[in-house]
């Protein structure tokens, strides 16, 4: 094993030894090194050689042995050792995925086992005569709805490109829709939902595109005061739609602002409502990027807040439908 070593590193020691032998040759011929000891420089330099040996051989013994014991080339036993390192790797990475594909599965599952009592429970908060126990439960059941679709789309998010459909999308119906369903919880803080209506339409996916204005409508309406105003605005501009989402609420802080798209990030009034969960804007900036819509945020704390959608007519997605 030791003479496949040497075999192995044959050019490293001819180097070696080739520059020990002109730094030989300099000695003798340059009079300034006359009275320097040969001898000495010679077994200083062998020694260190040695070492330098002796430990690359320790630590390439184990892939000798490999090479020895298969009567390998050494770089080829190098080689086999890496592939079959990266096929373990390969394989890991496989059953990673399978496990969570099944686990993707179970959530779904669990989602859709879970809108059986969901719709029970909406019909026995009809069947309530109280006018205001009646918009409290529906209150609670619109935020159970609310984060059993966020789960939802969670989950769907990793397959998105296997789970949209592109075509043209009438704004004004997703938007209507998206209103009805908070109509409730604006009933019960009293707000007003300015929206003059359009005839602006896009080609997107429509269920993710209802998916992020609920994401930013949840937010409007959550952090707005009561008896306040939220404006929806939809312009076309330059190739470029707008969905304009503006509220009057507590607004967002400036340090908060960097990263109200960071998952699970939930800011200074995440923290003081309790309610905040963190998820529901990076769900709508990953949706959004993946159907090439830009998502962006402006706040001012006290203020209130801007949420924008922008659909680029001409994008990737778009030049693919075409085709």
């Amino acid at each position: 094993m030791i003479r496949l070593f040497l075999r192995e590193h044959f050019m490293w020691l001819c180097f070696l030894i080739g520059w020990q032998l002109i730094l030989n040759a300099l000695l003798l011929l340059d009079i300034g090194f006359r009275d320097v000891s040969l001898l000495y420089v010679n077994s200083v330099w062998g020694v260190l050689v040695v070492l330098m040996l002796l430990l690359r051989y320790v630590r390439e013994r184990n892939e000798l042995y490999k090479a020895y014991h298969h009567e390998k080339h050494y770089v080829a036993a190098t080689r086999a050792f890496y592939e079959q390192e990266l096929q373990l790797m390969q394989q890991q990475q496989k059953e990673a995925e399978l496990r969570l594909l099944e686990q993707q599965d179970e959530v779904l599952a669990w989602v859709h086992d879970m809108k059986s009592p969901l719709t029970a429970l909406k019909l026995v908060h009809e069947s309530i005569t109280n006018q205001t126990e009646r918009e409290r439960a529906e209150k609670e059941w619109l935020r159970i709805y609310l984060l059993l679709d966020q789960q939802l789309h969670a989950t769907r998010l990793q397959n998105i490109a296997d789970d949209n459909r592109l075509e043209r999308t009438d704004l004004q119906t997703i938007i209507i829709d998206e209103i009805k369903a908070l109509r409730t919880w604006c009933f019960e803080k009293q707000l007003a939902i300015d929206f003059d209506g359009t005839d602006i339409s896009v080609i997107s996916d429509a269920k993710w595109v209802g998916f992020i204005v609920r994401q930013l409508l949840t937010n409007a309406v959550k952090y707005s005061h009561t008896n306040g105003v939220i404006t929806i605005d939809v312009t076309e501009q330059h190739e470029r739609v707008s969905i304009v989402v503006q509220d009057e609420g507590i607004g967002i802080a400036a340090e908060d602002l960097p990263r109200v798209f960071k998952k699970s990030y939930t800011g200074t009034l995440g923290h003081e409502t309790k309610a905040a969960t963190g998820m529901g804007l990076y769900l709508a900036k990953q949706s959004a990027q993946v159907l090439n819509i830009e998502l962006s945020i402006a706040s001012v704390e006290g203020e209130g807040t801007t949420a924008t959608m922008t659909f680029t007519k001409r994008n990737a997605y778009i030049e693919t439908l075409r085709m």
